[in-house]
């Protein structure tokens, strides 16, 4: 029998209990007064996001990648982060990686009973052939899915770092693994609906990680994506953009640097920037490990 009752996203919302008859605009005000119980939950836990942040920084700086873990909403959210990691710092999608219970068609269609599986998360983990340089990311807004607390586990076993996202205090996932952020916003404006204030909680933090550890390996300049990929019109209008603030080149330097460079917005910018050719340029941001402020 696995008792719910004490857990905080399962408890009903005292200022909702009249969900039921209120107008759209009754509605959307309650929720907008619940969600902004979000940041505020997030506050009292960046210490330990801030050292998610850096073991996410040393994973992508030695090699090895962020992999998020999760069941339902909170999979698919880990997935969702990862995927876009690559069109924003023009990573692999090797780099960040999103893992789900039951598979990737369980982003679509759930598959809620995947998450009870105490096999699974670990044969995820070693179908991608998991190591220690990685940085395993459990997310469970219950704080107690099976299919979680064994990958981390697992991944503990290995020698990874391990991070439990939760949203209840003292989360079975947290006291698993060695980082445990768990942000508790308050019960769900419709009782149990993780999806709703626990979802956006693990958005924001997924958000601060991903964001955070690219940053810290090179993939922006001051507060510019000079990473990004240039795969369609507003993209390369966005590159050209980029290289604009930073440089102040003239839009022909622009266009020849962005063609000489392999439309690499980066490697571009230092071309212009020292004036040199796209072999120094190249030089000059491997001994600067991917940091144009570093570049002397």
């Amino acid at each position: 029998m696995i008792d719910l009752t004490k857990l905080t996203t399962e408890q009903r919302n005292p200022n909702t209990m009249d969900l039921d008859i209120l107008s759209p605009l009754e509605f959307a005000k309650k929720m907008n007064d619940e969600d902004k119980k979000v940041p505020e939950a997030i506050e009292k836990v960046l210490p330990e996001i801030a050292q998610a942040i850096t073991w996410g920084i040393e994973a992508l700086s030695n090699g090895g990648r962020i992999i998020y873990m999760g069941a339902g909403t909170s999979g698919r959210l880990g997935v969702l982060d990862a995927v876009e990691c690559p069109p924003t710092f023009g990573v692999s999608y090797d780099t960040v990686v999103g893992l789900i219970a039951g598979g990737d068609s369980a982003f679509v269609k759930a598959k809620e009973g995947s998450e009870d599986s105490l096999s699974e998360g670990v044969e995820d983990l070693k179908r991608i052939d998991a190591n220690e340089n990685d940085l395993v990311v459990g997310l469970a807004a219950s704080g107690r899915t099976p299919y979680v607390i064994e990958a981390l586990e697992y991944a503990n076993e290995i020698g990874c770092h391990t991070v439990a996202i939760a949203c209840n205090k003292n989360s079975e996932i947290g006291a698993v693994a060695k980082l445990a952020i768990e942000a508790v916003p308050g019960p769900e404006v419709l009782t149990g609906s993780t999806r709703l204030k626990a979802g956006t909680t693990q958005k924001l933090v997924l958000n601060m990680i991903s964001t955070g550890a690219m940053v810290g390996v090179g993939k922006a300049y001051e507060n510019l994506m000079v990473d990004v990929k240039l795969s369609n019109k507003k993209l390369v209008q966005r590159g050209k953009n980029i290289i604009k603030e930073v440089t102040d080149a003239s839009d022909e330097v622009i266009e020849q640097a962005i063609e000489a460079s392999g439309n690499r917005v980066k490697v571009a910018i230092v071309m212009i920037l020292h004036n040199c050719d796209v072999a120094k340029a190249e030089a000059l941001l491997e001994t600067s490990k991917g940091h144009i402020r570093n570049i002397k």
